[in-house]
């Protein structure tokens, strides 16, 4: 569905946004380079602080968080490498799926051994109502040439209750962790704020979280008007991607909906939607802009990940919190569409 490809760009993730907004300083190249390096150096530093004092807690939550943070990192000590704190963090008792959604991420890709097989499996026992799983077991299937095996997963998927990526997870066990201890001098530097370097670190951390195969779920779908088994399970996917926990999730369903749809009414309420949608993520980046350079703006984000919820339900709580509207107004248009 080459719509709903060019429509992702324009939606995306909202995570990384949040990682690249630091103030830019202005300098030569050369010194540009260099402050750069000192700036990385700096926040990687600190990461590696945080990990090692959140590492020996026993509990799932703050394990999470620390192997978000460990994962980027290089030479750790045995104990507080990603899968070290992984794996404790799946034996922890109460863990729960998002701890084996990021364990699919503790894996050899250049052995093919990508997304983990275990993780995979305990996912499809923990969450079988999630329709996230399922899109992403309906990836690998589709990458290693499985078709039947890909088009069961869209019907399991279809028959799921919910849409969940478990970002919001991630997001409320970084921002539980990152706040343990003060950003060093340096990294408050890079970044203009103390929360400043607390929110590029929650959100930009949370932005690498695996994904399910969406992009094949959208070609799986482009047979369906010629199939109307598929077609259904399509639009049923549809309907419980349109209450996801992503934005891109929820541009998935309603594109679905607008393409498959058998009635003219209900396709134009899905681009209508979709519209707001753009909207809303666009409205966003631009608040997410100002966070590390504005500190109550980056302690009411930091704030809205603790409390927990899903990236979709942060968005709207950030843009509502800051008396924006949800709604475009009538003339405005996106700033790209199909």
């Amino acid at each position: 569905m080459r719509g709903w490809r060019r429509f992702a760009l324009v939606v995306g993730s909202l995570l990384p946004l949040l990682a690249i907004a630091a103030p830019a300083k202005p300098a030569g190249p050369a010194s540009q380079d260099k402050a750069a390096q000192a700036d990385n150096q700096a926040l990687l530093a600190f990461q590696r602080d945080l990990v090692s004092v959140v590492a020996p807690r026993a509990d799932a939550l703050p394990l999470l968080g620390a192997a978000l943070l460990a994962r980027p990192l290089v030479d750790q000590p045995k104990y507080n490498t990603f899968h070290s704190l992984i794996e404790r963090a799946a034996a922890a008792p109460g863990h729960g799926p998002a701890v084996s959604w990021l364990r699919l991420a503790d894996c050899d890709a250049q052995a093919g051994a990508c997304p983990n097989p275990g993780a995979l499996a305990a996912l499809v026992q923990e969450a079988p109502d999630n329709a996230a799983v399922w899109l992403l077991k309906l990836g690998q299937d589709a990458h290693d040439l499985k078709p039947k095996d890909a088009r069961a997963d869209l019907a399991r998927a279809a028959a799921a209750k919910l849409y969940d990526d478990y970002t919001g997870s991630s997001l409320q066990a970084l921002a539980s962790t990152a706040t343990t201890l003060p950003p060093p001098k340096e990294a408050v530097a890079a970044a203009g704020s103390a929360t400043g370097v607390q929110v590029m670190l929650v959100f930009g951390l949370a932005g690498t979280q695996p994904q399910p195969g969406l992009p094949a779920v959208a070609r799986l779908c482009e047979g369906a008007r010629d199939d109307q088994a598929l077609k259904d399970d399509c639009l049923k996917l549809g309907k419980t991607l349109e209450w996801g926990s992503s934005p891109l999730a929820r541009s998935l369903g309603l594109h679905l909906r607008e393409t498959l749809a058998a009635e003219p009414a209900e396709q134009e309420e899905a681009r209508r939607t979709r519209r707001e949608l753009v909207w809303q993520v666009q409205s966003f980046a631009q608040l997410s802009a100002r966070a590390p350079t504005d500190p109550a703006l980056a302690q009411h984000l930091l704030a809205l990940a603790r409390r927990g919820g899903t990236e979709m339900s942060l968005l709207l709580a950030a843009l509502r919190d800051n008396s924006l509207p949800v709604s475009p107004p009538s003339d405005w248009q996106p700033h790209a569409t199909e």
